[in-house]
C-alpha cells in the first residue's frame, strides 16, 4: 500500500478540555471512517440536524477563530487547530463526535492534538487520495492585508508574514514546506494575544475560557507565561499552524504556494472561496502514482508509520 492512499486512524480516541471562547467543557470522541468519506462531525448534545462538514463554504465566522455550520445552524467552532493536526498527519477519513459548539482549546497549539493521533496509529486503506492542484495565481486583499496562491508543482509551501506594533512580537516571517518539513515547531506553537485586548475580547463573550495555560500573553515587552516561547517564531508559526488547519476545509491536501502577509482565518478563507468559485483555478487529482518525487512525503507522517 503506497503512504499516498488515504488514511485514518487505528482506533478511537477521546479528548477533553474547554472551549477558548464559550469556557464550557467539552468531549470529543474522534473515530476512524471509510475511505472517502471524509472528515465529519456530528454534535451529540442535539438530537437532530447534528452533522457538520467543513467546507470552504461552510465557514459561517473567522473572527478570532474558524466557525463551521450546517444547513440548519448548527455550528462547530475553533477548529483550525484539530484540522490542522489531522491536515499535518496527512488523515484523510475521520469521524468526530463533540457534545458542544466548540473544539476544546487544550494548550492554545496542535501538540495534544497530534501526540493523541499519534498515540492512537493510522491506518493506511487501499484507496488513493485526491489533491487539490492550483493551476492559476489568485489574490485576495483587505487593505494593508493580503493573501495569494499560486501554481506549484508537488508542493505546499506557505510564506507568512506577521506585523504587530508591539516590540516584543514585530515583524515576523517563515516559510514552511508542508509536505517536506518536521512540523514540530508549527504543531507546539500556541495562540496569542495582547494584554491590553483581554477586557475588549470579554466584552464581545469571547476568550472566556482563555488563561496563560491555552494561550501566549504578551504585556508591552513581556510573554507573562511561565517559560516564555516554546520556538523563536512562535508567533508567526501559530498563524501558519492556522492556515494549514483552514485549508483543509478544502477537503483534500493542496498542492501550490500560499504567500500572506497580516492575515488570519477570514483572509484564508475569502482566499479559498475565490479559488472555488471558478473551476478554472484549480484541478482535482488521484493520485495512483507508485513512485513519487520525495518532497510529496510528509516525514511527519514516514515517522508515525515507522
Amino acid at each position: 500500500m503506497s503512504v499516498l492512499n488515504q488514511k485514518t486512524f487505528k482506533k478511537s480516541f477521546k479528548i477533553e478540555g474547554f472551549g477558548l471562547h464559550s469556557g464550557k467543557p467539552v468531549e470529543m470522541h474522534v473515530n476512524p471512517s471509510e475511505p472517502n468519506t471524509g472528515i465529519v462531525f456530528k454534535r451529540t448534545d442535539l438530537a437532530n440536524d447534528n452533522y457538520i462538514i467543513p467546507g470552504v463554504f461552510n465557514v459561517s465566522n473567522a473572527t478570532l477563530c474558524t466557525t463551521i455550520s450546517n444547513e440548519f445552524g448548527v455550528k462547530i467552532s475553533t477548529l483550525e487547530h484539530f484540522m490542522a493536526a489531522l491536515f499535518g498527519k496527512g488523515i484523510d477519513n475521520a469521524f468526530i463526535e463533540i457534545n458542544s459548539e466548540e473544539v476544546p482549546i487544550l494548550d492554545g497549539s496542535a501538540k495534544l492534538f497530534v501526540e493523541a493521533i499519534n498515540n492512537a496509529g493510522i491506518k493506511i486503506s487501499d484507496s488513493p487520495i485526491k489533491v487539490i492542484k492550483i493551476e492559476k495565481k489568485i489574490t485576495f486583499e483587505d487593505g494593508n492585508k493580503s493573501i495569494l496562491i499560486e501554481p506549484s508543482k508537488i508542493s505546499l509551501d506557505i510564506d507568512f508574514e506577521i506585523k504587530y506594533d508591539n516590540s516584543l512580537i514585530g515583524t515576523q516571517r517563515n516559510l514552511v514546506k508542508v509536505y517536506e518539513a518536521d512540523l514540530k515547531e508549527i504543531y507546539d506553537s500556541r495562540t496569542f494575544c495582547l494584554f491590553e485586548d483581554i477586557e475588549k475580547l470579554k466584552t464581545m463573550n469571547l476568550a472566556r475560557g482563555g488563561s496563560l495555560d491555552n494561550a501566549i500573553v504578551v504585556k508591552n515587552g513581556e510573554i507573562l507565561n511561565e517559560g516564555g516561547l516554546r520556538n523563536e517564531k512562535e508567533f508567526v508559526n501559530h498563524k501558519i499552524l492556522d492556515c494549514m488547519g483552514d485549508l483543509f476545509l478544502a477537503g483534500h491536501k493542496i498542492i501550490g504556494k500560499i504567500i500572506c502577509s497580516q492575515g488570519g482565518h477570514k483572509l484564508t478563507n475569502q482566499l479559498l472561496r475565490k479559488v472555488f468559485s471558478d473551476n478554472k483555478n484549480f484541478s482535482i487529482l488521484e493520485i495512483k502514482e507508485k513512485n513519487i518525487p520525495h518532497s510529496f512525503i510528509n516525514r511527519n507522517f514516514l515517522k508515525s508509520i515507522a
